[in-house]
């Protein structure tokens, strides 16, 4: 099971406290600004939770460039500065 499965397995199991964690933070975030920057800290956490809901029902996930399906960048997407000949 790769990090991003145990991610996705958290989130479909604990979706409402990441929610929550989420809210207090932008809350904490709003305050600590004096509301200067209330309309982007909104803007963050709605994003953030949309994010969090999507990864939670992605569970047991599919392939995919969201899945981790090897279309994407990373470590194991190849074509970059990764292990040599022999896989040293």
């Amino acid at each position: 099971m790769g990090f991003m499965d145990k991610v996705k397995d958290m989130l479909g199991q604990h979706g409402d406290k990441v929610s929550k964690g989420v809210d207090k933070a932008g809350r904490m975030a709003d305050s600590k600004t004096k509301g200067k920057y209330s309309d982007k800290i909104r803007t963050g956490t709605q994003k953030a939770r949309e994010q969090a809901e999507k990864l939670g029902r992605q569970e047991g996930g599919g392939k995919g460039p969201e899945a981790g399906g090897g279309h994407g960048k990373g470590p194991d997407a190849g074509g970059g500065r990764g292990k040599g000949p022999g896989g040293v």
